[in-house]
């Protein structure tokens, strides 16, 4: 096993208290696409820029036109989990691993069967109604055509943070309090430049912080430990679960 993977195992298996904050990287062995990278969201071409299609102030002015991106490129009703998703399960499973913290909003760590999952961004499986509140799953926004409607007339809206939108701040709360508390911090398949979810890394304060990630980050000078590889293949291999 390569040098820096053995590492990582010998933290995992000697720690207690892993918490795990990750990003769209995560998902991409799922086939769910990055927002960053060459084939990402944000070097696709569209009539305007994603970034602007997925704001508040868009999805409030031109709801069909964002809905038609949203259902387009942002919902994957068919990936399932990989080995990253799993083995992170697995660690929780042994108590080992205390929470995972995401930025994604695919829902595939719960798939995958973690419990503890704190979804920054929120996630494309909780939808409410903006007048009278009713929840929707995934599937009925996913079968309506153009812009979802309640029984009752209002428009259905993702539980997914836009631009423009602030975080949950409970969520935020409890994803402070479970870094500053790890004992090892994985952090994987994020960039580190979406703020604030990306000022979370300031709280810890351990020595055992480990980047993975197919690219560098502008964090990396501050890790314990980097490697730059496919996390579900990292994850996959030093916990022993396949993908």
């Amino acid at each position: 096993m390569d040098e820096k993977w053995q590492q990582l195992k010998d933290w995992i298996d000697g720690s207690s208290n892993i918490v795990f904050f990750g990003g769209a990287g995560v998902s991409t062995e799922s086939g769910i696409p990055d927002f960053r990278s060459v084939d990402g969201l944000y070097n696709q071409q569209y009539k305007y820029p994603p970034e602007t299609i997925i704001s508040h102030s868009f999805y409030v002015r031109y709801p069909e036109e964002f809905f038609r991106f949203y259902k387009d490129r942002m919902l994957f009703t068919d990936a399932r989990p990989n080995a990253a998703h799993k083995a992170l399960a697995h660690l929780e499973g042994q108590g080992k691993l205390k929470a995972v913290i995401t930025q994604n909003i695919d829902g595939l760590h719960q798939m995958a069967g973690s419990r503890e999952v704190l979804e920054l961004h929120g996630s494309v499986h909780r939808n409410y109604c903006t007048r009278c509140g009713e929840f929707y799953d995934l599937d009925y926004v996913v079968k309506c055509d153009g812009v979802p409607h309640c029984s009752c007339g209002g428009v259905i809206k993702p539980g997914v943070v836009l631009y423009e939108e602030g975080l949950d701040n409970r969520t935020l709360q409890k994803a402070v309090t479970y870094i500053r508390n790890a004992d090892v911090l994985i952090i994987g398949g994020t960039s580190l430049v979406v703020y604030p979810a990306a000022g979370l890394i300031d709280y810890y304060r351990g020595n055992k912080l480990v980047l993975i990630n197919k690219g560098a980050t502008s964090r990396d000078s501050q890790a314990d430990l980097v490697i730059s590889d496919r996390i579900g293949e990292v994850l996959g291999t030093v916990t022993g679960v396949d993908g």
